[in-house]
């Protein structure tokens, strides 16, 4: 992939789709080899590359750094929390798992609750399913769970009062993911794991059809 001609919306609708359920890069490879980048438009290539390859390095390290912040605050943790799983619910993949494992528990002590978690069947159009199907999680719309969840960390920060340290700690974690992916040279795993990716959402496309 030639991550030069990436826009930024590209790069946040591939974050929103892919599988973030995978283990995060050994450090060994996180902390590899640094250079500078030669070009700006090296820079933007490879800010871009990381930023896809290292996704989960980098959601943890920021869950760090706010943790780090959050030891004196006990209700700031948990309003982090809920933050990130607010976040968690705009990617597809950890939405629709997420509903899975949900609708199977209850299902265990409750089928008939279960059965009226099933998402609506997606539209047919001119005998094929649409290409962009709304996304559900326990058979509510996805937008009806980030709004909860939004409107639950909200307060809680509000009446934890740490919505000054979250700043802080997301600017130093956002300071240190750009520094990161700035500075560290795609290596061939990268790329290949690009080219991977690449051919999952062809191959996803292709049986859809």
């Amino acid at each position: 992939m030639d991550w030069g001609s990436v826009t930024a919306e590209d790069l946040v609708d591939a974050l929103r789709e892919v599988d973030w359920s995978s283990p995060p890069r050994p450090l060994s490879e996180f902390f590899s080899r640094f250079t500078v980048p030669k070009s700006l438009a090296k820079w933007d290539s490879r800010l871009k590359c990381n930023l896809y390859y290292y996704r989960t390095n980098y959601f943890i390290m920021i869950v760090f750094i706010l943790g780090l912040g959050f030891l004196t605050r006990p209700l700031a943790i948990l309003s982090a929390f809920l933050t990130a799983v607010t976040v968690a619910f705009l990617n597809d993949s950890f939405a629709g798992s997420f509903s899975e494992k949900a609708t199977r528990t209850i299902r265990s002590f409750s089928p008939q609750l279960a059965a009226k978690m099933r998402p609506p069947l997606a539209p047919v159009i001119r005998g094929r399913p649409s290409a962009k199907r709304a996304i559900y999680i326990c058979g509510q719309p996805r937008w009806v769970f980030v709004l909860i969840s939004s409107l639950v960390s909200f307060a809680l920060w509000y009446i934890s009062c740490g919505l000054f340290t979250v700043s802080l700690a997301l600017l130093i974690g956002l300071l240190a993911t750009i520094l990161h992916a700035t500075l560290r040279t795609p290596n061939l795993k990268a790329r290949l794991n690009t080219f991977r990716e690449e051919f999952r959402a062809v191959w996803r496309n292709y049986s859809e059809i």
